[in-house]
């Protein structure tokens, strides 16, 4: 057993509530919502004091798989990414990531479970939290992270605190999830905590007791860890066992059942940045409490947030509004009604599925891409590929392409006949041939793709061979 706390960091989620920005195919913890880092990054940077945490463990959905793996590139962390092959909820994630830490480091290894999309500021309270919490999780208990309310929210779960068990650490009376405004009126006043949904334990207690409950699950979490492959350094899962693993929450299934929780109250600041009021709080905010990312101008206006990609927002006479703005849709909303903005992306699943889903730019292994202008007979995108990267092999049945090298160098396969292309040049790509993509410089290539023809989806890339297993077996 190593003497180091495994972070166990839980990448799930959708981040409905900060929609247009947050979406499926880019949910909201891996946004740069707060500077250059997003919340998953600024998670693991949390986590990464050598003397006190191991190697990290991810997990992620097999769809942001190359996402993670980018954004831990960039600030410079190795860990071990495991891929869940569908979405169970955070108990069989956080099963599967205690079994394979006990597989990888050991059976007592203390686990730290966090989620990907909380923010926290004070990082040195935030280790001296773990380093309270570890003489407790060492002997076998379940210890949560508690947060002091400053308000009687309705959307977090409480916890009614009992004697102190430990330097720092105090029992755990009962667990109470999201009560009406009047009860959580009276936690609040009655001193409970906040449950902030972070956890330390030893990776066989948590299985074990987990498996008092529901050891279905977690026989199938382990044997999905067993029979997992490995694929380009990925953790896959095997699907099977996954699939038997009960949909739940981690609260639900361990932690308001067991005898054996316990509670750090912290002293750090802490937000699961639920809403876009939230992100109003974490921002910088002019005299007037008006914050802005990107660009807004405000005028007799008060406490509301403009979040703009590209275009200039102005705010004239309106108090505590949300107005998001994306290049594909636009949020006006009352800055405190993150239920209603959730209601509202049900609905879009219905009727605009694809702007609940994807951005106008998407992220791939080999870099992005955004589309530009999108008519009846034609589609303009911007390319990115990073340096190294290569595009598959690939035909496609309903259009021709242009590509125009605008920066950097590009290698062109086309039909088999290979050349180079510098910035100015162009080639073209008829319909049905078969052609690659690559970047072989120091420097990102950039270009800019012309498709003309009579249908634009991605569904109609035909990989025929792709160096991140992506192709058709």
């Amino acid at each position: 057993m190593s003497s180091l706390i495994v972070p166990l960091i839980v990448c799930g989620g959708s981040g409905t509530r900060l929609w247009p920005a947050s979406r499926a195919s880019r949910p909201k913890q891996f946004l740069p919502l707060f500077g250059d880092l997003s919340t998953f990054q600024e998670t693991v940077r949390r986590v990464s004091e050598p003397s006190v945490f191991g190697r990290p463990v991810v997990v992620t959905n097999h769809d942001h798989r190359f996402l993670v793996a980018d954004q831990l590139l960039s600030i410079g962390v190795e860990a071990d990414i495991v891929l869940e092959p569908e979405a169970r909820d955070s108990g069989p994630a956080i099963a599967v990531g205690a079994a394979f830490i006990a597989e990888r480091d050991g059976d007592r290894t203390l686990v730290l479970a966090l989620a990907a999309d909380h923010r926290v500021r004070d990082i040195e309270g935030f280790l001296g939290a773990c380093i309270a919490a570890r003489a407790a999780a060492s002997k076998g208990q379940i210890v949560t992270f508690g947060v002091t309310p400053d308000h009687p929210a309705t959307g977090y779960g409480y916890i009614e605190v009992g004697e102190e068990v430990a330097d720092g650490v105090l029992a755990v009376r009962r667990f109470v999830e999201k009560p009406d405004i009047e009860t959580a009126t009276r936690y609040v006043r009655e001193g409970y905590l906040w449950n902030s949904g972070n956890f330390m334990f030893q990776a066989a207690a948590l299985l074990a007791e987990y498996a008092t409950r529901e050891p279905a699950t977690v026989a199938a979490a382990k044997e999905a860890v067993a029979d997992a492959a490995r694929d380009l350094g990925f953790v896959r899962l095997d699907a099977e066992a996954f699939a038997r693993c009960g949909k739940r929450s981690i609260d639900y299934a361990v932690m308001e059942k067991t005898q054996h929780a316990a509670v750090v109250p912290a002293t750090f600041d802490w937000s699961d940045v639920g809403s876009w009021s939230a992100v109003r709080d974490l921002s910088p905010q002019d005299e007037a409490g008006n914050a802005q990312l990107g660009k807004g101008v405000f005028v007799n206006a008060r406490r509301n947030l403009v979040s703009s990609e590209s275009q200039l927002v102005c705010v004239v006479g309106l108090d505590d509004l949300a107005v998001i703005a994306t290049g594909d849709a636009i949020l006006v909303a009352r800055r405190e009604d993150a239920a209603g903005v959730k209601a509202l992306v049900e609905g879009l699943k219905q009727t605009h599925g694809k702007l609940t889903q994807e951005h106008l730019q998407a992220f791939r292994p080999w870099g992005n891409y955004r589309s530009l202008d999108l008519g009846p007979r034609h589609q303009v995108k911007r390319i990115v590929v990073k340096p190294g990267g290569q595009l598959s092999l690939q035909k496609h049945h309903h259009r021709s392409e242009h590509w125009i090298v605008v920066r950097g160098v590009a290698t062109v396969s086309v039909n088999g006949e290979i050349k180079t292309l510098h910035e100015n040049e162009s080639t073209y790509i008829p319909i049905g041939a078969t052609h690659r993509l690559e970047n072989p410089g120091k420097i990102d290539l950039e270009l800019v793709e012309v498709q003309t023809g009579s249908y634009f989806g991605e569904d109609d890339i035909i990989r025929l061979a792709d160096v991140y297993n992506r192709a058709a077996s």
